[in-house]
C-alpha cells in the first residue's frame, strides 16, 4: 500500500484514498503531522543549529515532536491562559508563534500534490477537486487559528494562498498491452486527471540542463529500481506519439507539470496499446545517465534519467521525452527540427507557415513573441489578423504529395523568462508554471496550442535559422542548398546559459535530442526534405535575432523585415 503521508527532499505527496481528514483535529492527530514536524526540526538543525537549539533547549527530538503536536492540538481548543505556564512550559508563546510562522513557510516552501486512486471508494462522496479544496481550507484554518491565538488577535488581512497543495490528480490502473520483459511496470498506476492550482512557482536547485542523451547497448529497464509504489505514469501525447512517463515521486513536479506541455492520453487511448515511447524518470540507479534504447523486438523507443538533485530542472524530462520522439520519427523517415512554427494570417486571405530553426536560447520562441507584438502594437501592421503557435521547440518535417509539411509535438511552450517581454510570461500567469523566476535562466510552462492543430499537417512557407550570434539586423536568404545546408548542419549559437555550455558553440544541425546522435541518418532524411523545399521555392535562410549580442533589442528590427517580406510576398 501507498504511503498516505510521503514527503521527500522537495515534495510532498498526500495520497487522500488512504487517510483523508475532515477536520484540523484530525489532521493534526495523523501520523502525516508528526512526520512533518520532525523533518521541519531536523531541517532547522541543518539550516540555523542557533534557532534550533533556541527552540527545543537541548531536549530530545522526539519529546519535542510530541510537545509540539500536543500544543497545536491545546491551541485548537483551549484559551491562551489555559495553556501556557511560564514557569513550568519548555515552550512559551514566543517559541510557539515561531514555530508555526516558520513550520507554515517550510510546508509552503515544498511541491505539494494530493493523488486520489479513482478504483477506491474512500472519497466517492465528493470529487477530488472538492477534496483537494477542503484540505487546502483546512491547512489554512490550522495556521490562522494557532497563530491568530498566539498572537493574542485576530489578523485584519487575510491571504487565500495555496496552503494546502499546488496540484492533485487521479490515478487509475490500465491494462495496457505490456511486451514481454516489461512486467516491472504493470502496477503501476496511469495520471487520467490533473487540476494545476496555478499559477505555481518552483525552486529547483539546479536551472539548467547538463550533458546529452547518450545511446544504451541494453535496455535501461533490466537495470531500473523500480517499486512499484513508489511511481506513477503520466500518458503523454507527444505529436502523434504515444509516450508512457513513468517518474519516481519524488519528481511528482516534474511529472505533473507535463500537463502544461504535453496532452493527455485518455483511458481509451492507453488501454489495450503499447505505447512508442517510454520514459523512466528519477530511476535511483545510481547511474547519473540519461540514455535511450531501442528494443527491435517490440519496436519500442525506451529513454531513462537517473534520480539526481540537479534533473529537478524540467529540461530533463521535456528532453528526454523529444529525444526518443525524434529518434522515433527518424526512425520513421522525418525529420526532426528542434525549433519553433507560427502561422500568420492575413486579412487579404493570405496564410503563411514560417519555421525557426536553432538549439537553446537562439531566439525562436522569442522571434514569435516578438512578432506577436509587432502585430497588436503597430498601425502598419493591421493586414495580420492573427497569429497561432504550431510548436514552439520541436516538431519535424516530412515529406507528403511532393511537399514538405510540419507538425508539433508539444502543446505548450517552457520558455526563457530572460528575454522575453514581460507582458508575455505574465498576461496569463495565471495558467503558467514558473521556474527559479529570480535566477538566470528563468522558466515558465503555460499553454500554447491545441492537440488537433499541433498533429496536423501544416504546410512550409519558409524556414529560417534563428542567428543569435552575428551583430546583423533582419533576414537573409540562402541561394543554394550548400549555402544553407552549412548553416544549419553547423548550428551555431552564442550559449544564453540554458545548458553548460558557454560563448560561440556548434551542435550538429542544431539539435542535441536525436539528430546529434543519428547524424548520418538525419543527414539522409534532411537531404531529401530540404531537395523538396528548394523545388517548392520554399524561402530558406536566416534571421539575425541578436540575443547572443549587446544589442538584443535589434530582434525587433529583424521581426519588422521579416513581417515585411511576408507582406509583399
Amino acid at each position: 500500500m501507498r504511503e498516505s503521508f510521503y514527503m521527500g527532499k522537495n515534495v510532498v505527496v498526500l495520497d487522500f484514498s488512504n487517510e483523508y481528514y475532515q477536520n484540523t483535529e484530525e489532521l493534526v492527530s495523523s501520523k502525516g503531522f508528526k512526520n512533518f514536524i520532525e523533518r521541519y526540526l531536523k531541517d532547522l538543525a541543518i539550516k540555523d543549529i542557533k534557532m534550533f537549539t533556541w527552540i527545543t533547549n537541548n531536549r530530545d527530538l522526539e519529546e519535542m515532536v510530541k510537545d509540539i503536536v500536543r500544543l497545536t492540538k491545546q491551541l485548537l481548543v483551549l484559551e491562551i491562559e489555559d495553556i501556557f505556564n511560564p514557569q513550568m512550559d519548555s515552550i512559551n508563546i514566543a517559541k510557539a508563534l515561531y514555530i508555526v510562522e516558520d513550520a507554515y513557510n517550510y510546508w509552503r516552501s515544498k511541491q505539494r500534490f494530493s493523488v486520489i486512486n479513482a478504483s477506491t471508494n474512500n472519497l466517492s462522496f465528493m470529487s477530488f477537486i472538492e477534496a483537494d479544496s477542503k484540505y487546502n481550507q483546512l491547512v489554512l484554518e490550522l495556521y490562522r487559528s494557532c497563530e491568530e491565538k498566539l498572537q493574542g488577535k485576530s489578523n485584519k488581512i487575510y491571504r487565500q494562498i495555496q496552503a494546502g497543495t499546488n496540484a492533485s490528480f487521479v490515478v487509475k490502473k490500465y491494462r495496457w498491452s505490456i511486451p514481454s520483459g516489461y512486467n516491472i511496470l504493470k502496477n503501476i498506476p496511469f495520471v487520467n486527471t490533473v487540476m494545476l492550482r496555478t499559477p505555481i512557482l518552483f525552486h529547483s536547485e539546479s536551472n539548467k540542463r547538463v550533458g546529452t542523451f547518450v545511446e544504451n547497448e541494453t535496455n535501461p529497464l533490466k537495470a531500473a529500481l523500480i517499486n512499484q509504489q513508489d511511481w506513477y505514469c503520466y500518458p503523454a501525447k507527444v505529436g502523434s506519439l504515444l509516450c508512457f512517463v513513468y517518474f519516481h515521486k519524488d519528481y511528482c513536479f516534474n511529472g505533473i507539470s507535463l500537463s502544461n506541455l504535453f496532452e493527455l492520453a485518455s483511458e481509451k487511448e492507453c488501454i489495450g496499446h503499447k505505447p512508442d515511447l517510454i520514459c523512466l524518470f528519477g530511476n535511483p540507479d545510481d547511474r547519473d545517465s540519461c540514455n535511450f534504447f531501442y528494443d527491435e523486438a517490440n519496436d519500442l523507443w525506451v529513454g531513462s534519467v537517473s534520480a539526481d538533485w540537479k534533473v529537478e530542472y524540467f529540461g530533463y524530462i521535456k528532453k528526454a521525452i523529444l529525444t526518443l520522439h525524434n529518434l522515433c520519427k527518424m526512425q520513421n523517415g522525418a525529420l526532426p527540427i528542434h525549433g519553433s512554427m507560427v502561422n500568420i494570417y492575413f486579412k487579404n486571405g493570405k496564410r503563411k507557415s514560417i519555421v525557426f530553426v536553432g538549439d537553446s536560447g537562439a531566439g525562436k520562441s522569442e522571434t514569435i513573441e516578438t512578432i506577436k507584438k509587432l502585430s497588436d502594437r503597430y498601425v502598419d501592421m493591421e493586414s495580420i489578423q492573427r497569429i497561432e503557435t504550431v510548436f514552439d521547440d520541436m516538431g519535424s518535417l516530412h515529406i507528403k504529395d511532393g511537399k514538405v509539411y510540419a507538425n508539433g509535438t508539444e502543446t505548450g511552450a517552457f520558455v526563457r523568462l530572460d528575454d522575453l517581454d514581460k507582458l508575455t510570461a505574465y498576461k496569463d500567469m495565471e495558467r503558467n508554471i514558473f521556474i527559479n523566476p529570480e535566477k538566470v535562466n528563468a522558466r515558465v510552462i503555460q499553454p500554447v496550442a491545441s492537440y488537433d492543430l499541433i498533429v496536423s499537417d501544416s504546410p512550409v512557407d519558409m524556414i529560417l535559422y534563428a542567428n543569435n550570434y552575428e551583430n546583423k539586423i533582419g533576414v537573409e536568404k540562402f541561394e543554394t542548398y550548400n549555402q544553407g545546408k552549412k548553416c544549419f548542419i553547423e548550428g551555431k549559437r552564442m550559449a544564453m546559459q540554458t545548458t553548460q555550455e558557454s560563448g560561440l558553440s556548434t551542435t550538429f544541425f542544431a539539435n542535441p535530442f536525436g539528430p546529434m546522435q543519428k547524424q548520418q541518418q538525419c543527414l539522409e532524411i534532411m537531404d531529401k526534405v530540404f531537395d523538396c523545399l528548394y523545388q517548392n521555392n520554399v524561402y530558406i535562410g536566416q534571421i539575425f535575432t541578436n540575443l547572443g549580442t549587446a544589442n538584443k533589442e535589434n530582434i525587433v528590427k529583424s521581426a519588422e523585415c521579416l513581417l515585411a517580406i511576408l507582406r509583399n510576398d
